[in-house]
């Protein structure tokens, strides 16, 4: 094997990503995963979990997940990279602690982590890294011999997650009518998160007005507009948006709202828009609901023709960008300088978390950073004391 497409120390790569439910009795149980220790009561998941009741209680996230998983086999076996790829969720089985300690008992001891979020955020990374310090706690309290977990970087400006969207743009704007395609706006969303939390979100360097979460989606979004313009030779008018608040009225999340923004645009005359999901990886439930459902029957209500376009989920692109990212660490963690590709002005982003990076909400350890518990760990040894100790 060329020391290019060596994963070495890599024995295993692990998808994390959030869970859904997969019948109309997992809704209700999900939700208390996903809220747990905020005291909802159960009548409210009920009225929360509508929006999986209107799709027989079914989340499309994990389907896309099982098809995300044999692009990535296809693609490794096709590359000759002989990585077995695993499945663990936060919220829903496949659970990471049990994926993980299915791993450890095959002898996996350095995986690689690549989640189903590409941008920074508490909830998008950090949440991920605090999920994988509990799992790992659980397994030393078993007993069991403890990987080292590398989280991958941040993917939202690699080519094999930017280009697969900006084909879905134009797919999307060749189905609209001639005469409304020339003056259609483009609306890039991704998931509204409290104003707080987008301020403090990646590096401290990069907090306040929005953090590194709206720098990169805008970034991304500005990325996707000039390879409309150089295709069509259109310079699309555009707007970063936000979809699927779900916190206290009081407390500020990022606006616009897609629905709101849709009128405003209706109420400006535009002809007709394009919703871009850039936040998204998949068509899950706040894709097929958020946008699909609730936007789309607005923009009907409104008169204003629209369309929604794809997200990256298994394409063959995407595949290969992650085993892109799998053999660019594995290089630096051998010592060897590579080509990291990133599109954009932003650059590619950083291997290791520093700390301050995307704070907690409250003091837990987190993994695959540099504030990590397992910063010392020895792959051969495993943990030393000291990382052992500051797990508990």
């Amino acid at each position: 094997m060329s020391d290019q497409h060596d994963p070495a120390p890599y024995d295993a790569l692990l998808l994390l990503s959030f869970g859904g439910p997969e019948g109309p009795d997992d809704v209700v149980p999900f939700l208390e995963n996903v809220t747990r220790g905020r005291g909802i009561p159960k009548e409210r998941l009920k009225e929360v979990g509508q929006h999986y009741f209107l799709f027989g209680g079914v989340s499309p996230i994990n389907d896309q997940n099982r098809a995300l998983l044999d692009a990535l086999r296809t693609d490794f076996a096709q590359a000759g990279l002989g990585l077995p790829v695993h499945w663990g969720n936060r919220n829903w089985a496949p659970y990471l602690t049990d994926t993980l300690r299915e791993m450890i008992t095959d002898g996996r001891r350095h995986i690689a982590v690549l989640t189903t979020s590409a941008y920074a955020s508490y909830s998008g990374c950090r949440q991920y890294r605090e999920n994988l310090a509990d799992a790992l706690a659980t397994l030393e309290a078993e007993g069991l011999p403890l990987p080292r977990v590398d989280k991958l970087r941040h993917y939202f400006n690699h080519p094999g997650f930017v280009e697969p969207m900006v084909e879905g743009v134009l797919a999307s704007l060749a189905e609209l009518d001639p005469a409304a395609r020339v003056g259609a706006h483009l609306a890039f969303t991704t998931h509204s998160i409290p104003d707080s939390a987008a301020d403090s979100s990646g590096p401290v360097t990069e907090h306040g007005d929005g953090g590194a979460y709206v720098k990169q989606h805008l970034d991304v979004a500005r990325v996707i507009v000039d390879a409309v313009r150089e295709e069509t030779g259109i310079a699309h008018p555009w707007k970063l948006v936000y979809q699927s608040r779900s916190g206290a009225p009081h407390i500020p999340w990022l606006e616009p709202d897609i629905c709101d923004h849709l009128e405003e645009l209706h109420a400006a005359g535009a002809p007709a828009a394009v919703m871009v999901p850039i936040g998204f990886v998949s068509d899950h439930m706040e894709v097929l609901y958020d946008l699909d459902t609730e936007a789309t029957a607005k923009a009907a209500e409104l008169g204003l023709p629209v369309r929604r376009s794809a997200t990256v989920g298994a394409d063959p692109r995407f595949a290969a960008a992650v085993r892109e990212l799998v053999l660019e660490r594995a290089a630096n963690e051998r010592g060897t300088r590579v080509e990291r590709c990133a599109l954009g002005a932003l650059g590619p982003s950083h291997d290791l978390c520093p700390i301050g990076c995307c704070p907690a909400r409250a003091e837990r350890p987190a993994a695959a950073g540099a504030d990590s518990p397992y910063a010392s760990f020895d792959v051969e040894g495993g943990m030393d004391e000291h990382a052992t100790l500051a797990l508990r």
